[in-house]
């Protein structure tokens, strides 16, 4: 495995830190300095400024109900970046992004490996919206959405969606092209005023207030590793 995903995977640091760590020579493997796109074992004694990888994290699982203006990066000289907001004791990341404009539910995590398997749109996996545009629509810009809309040089996956009001209306993507749902109103001759993220897969924003957070509960966890792994895995939530 390349040394970056390697290091990644036990939840220190992200891969842009793991290559600054190569590119200034902090990381040594087997005694040697490690260079970029190495391939690493469990084997390999690998330290970091001579230390060995710390012990993996506890794992962690939140559901947070973001607000608009906040910002999804992990660079905190940005203003009002996701990770000084939320100002969480360890470190985290979000599964998937939500544009500053944007609110609702973002799964944070330090496991790697659930949020490769919840991003892989092979996998078809829901994420369920509901968008308010800047003026009333009718029945055929609902069934071209649903259909799928030419952007980014390509034509997006038919999706589910259904009419809440004359303006505002409900969808469901299995694929996450970047702003995706704004660039498809755009496209139809409509604007968003409004974008919120209700679902991914099972996991809603039932109980949790905009701007605030909480733990995934035990059944949600196992419901989530069933649809992942196609059995349950044993964890513990960092509650």
């Amino acid at each position: 495995m390349r040394i970056n995903k390697y290091m990644s995977l036990s939840g220190h640091w992200s891969r842009r830190e793991i290559d600054r760590f190569i590119e200034e020579g902090c990381i040594t493997v087997n005694g040697s300095v490690c260079v970029r796109g190495q391939d690493v074992s469990e084997e390999d004694a690998i330290l970091v400024m001579g230390m060995p990888i710390p012990d993996k994290p506890k794992p962690v699982y939140i559901a947070l109900n973001k607000p608009p203006g906040i910002v999804c990066t992990a660079v905190r000289d940005v203003r009002n970046n996701l990770f000084e907001y939320m100002d969480y004791p360890v470190r985290i990341f979000p599964v998937g992004r939500l544009d500053k404009d944007s609110q609702g539910l973002l799964i944070m995590t330090n496991d790697g490996d659930i949020s490769n398997r919840i991003l892989r749109s092979e996998k078809s996996h829901e994420k369920e919206y509901v968008v308010t545009v800047t003026k009333p629509f009718g029945g055929e810009f609902l069934e071209k959405m649903g259909a799928g809309v030419a952007i980014l040089g390509t034509v997006t996956n038919p999706c589910k969606v259904s009419r809440i009001s004359s303006d505002t209306f409900r969808i469901i993507l299995t694929q996450g092209l970047n702003r995706q749902i704004r660039r498809m109103c755009k496209e139809l001759g409509f604007y968003v005023t409004r974008l919120e993220r209700i679902r991914i897969m099972n996991i809603n924003l039932e109980g949790t207030e905009l701007g605030e957070w909480r733990h995934l509960t035990d059944g949600e966890m196992l419901t989530l590793f069933e649809k992942l792994y196609g059995k349950t895995r044993e964890t513990t939530s960092g509650k």
